[in-house]
């Protein structure tokens, strides 16, 4: 990955290697298609998408890999089976180029990511306020 400070995902997905750029447009459409809504943005210098000003999932482009964060507990608990062939480690789940792009996983993913910034976002309108 290039270090860049790059202003969109479009950007962002032209700067990786030719062989590359299909698959993360693939990830992003799949994205894009599972969190409707969500906004398109840059942070931490990778696409990011974002419900009410809340970080949903990432990804980004590596030499031999693509990665999706954040793995939490609920989304390695709930595609335990279908994750078992990819590397998952504490907050990143790796998938190789040369694998056709997972869409219904990586959907599902960003589904479960969504309603758990959406559960958070609640639990915290619902907290007292501290004076």
């Amino acid at each position: 990955m290039a270090k860049n400070d790059f202003k969109s995902v479009d950007e962002y997905i032209a700067s990786q290697p030719e062989v590359v750029q299909d698959v993360l447009k693939r990830v992003r459409s799949t994205i894009c298609k599972a969190v409707p809504g969500a906004e398109e943005t840059i942070t931490y210098r990778i696409p990011t998408y974002k419900l009410n000003g809340r970080a949903v999932i990432y990804f980004a482009g590596w030499k031999q890999h693509y990665s999706l964060y954040p793995s939490t507990d609920d989304v390695v608990e709930a595609f335990k089976d279908d994750l078992a062939k990819y590397e998952v480690s504490k907050g990143t789940i790796r998938f190789p180029h040369s694998e056709p792009v997972p869409v219904k996983l990586i959907e599902g993913i960003a589904k479960v990511r969504a309603k758990e910034v959406a559960a958070r976002g609640k639990a915290k309108a619902a907290a007292p306020k501290k004076r």
